[in-house]
């Protein structure tokens, strides 16, 4: 596979991800926490989810050579760019004792973490695609 094609592939594949790192506390603990949870930062990560599932489209319509991929690559780049802020600027004004207080301490520790670390690889692939094309 050739990296045209590789490089949306792993944004479609982390943008997934992402998502699924997203939802995951709505199945370990009660919605009224998780929404205490998202919502206890000046940015919610749920935006950054609605804007993951724009990436997919964008990502996809790209590997498809359905749009420009000049233009996809640098879409994506901007979105990717959003939710990882969007992801960072949550997770470190989340008080730690609201993740503490959890009755699954040990998923929710490292949860923000993780998702920040995921909200990073979406516009990584996004500027190896605009790379490999040539934009950047």
């Amino acid at each position: 596979m050739d990296d045209v094609r590789l490089a949306p592939t792993v944004g479609i594949v982390a943008s997934i991800a992402f998502i699924s790192v997203l939802v995951l506390p709505y199945f370990l603990i009660n919605a009224r926490s998780v929404g205490a949870y998202y919502g206890a930062g000046p940015l919610n990560p749920l935006l950054g989810g609605l804007f993951t599932l724009v990436c997919i489209i964008i990502f996809a319509a790209g590997r498809q050579d359905r749009s420009d991929p000049a233009l996809v690559a640098g879409v994506a780049l901007v979105f990717g760019v959003f939710i990882f802020g969007f992801t960072a600027i949550w997770a470190a004004t989340v008080p730690a004792s609201l993740v503490l207080s959890f009755p699954t301490v040990a998923v929710f520790e490292y949860h923000r973490f993780v998702l920040v670390l995921n909200s990073f690889i979406i516009p990584l692939s996004a500027a190896w695609y605009a790379y490999v094309l040539g934009v950047l």
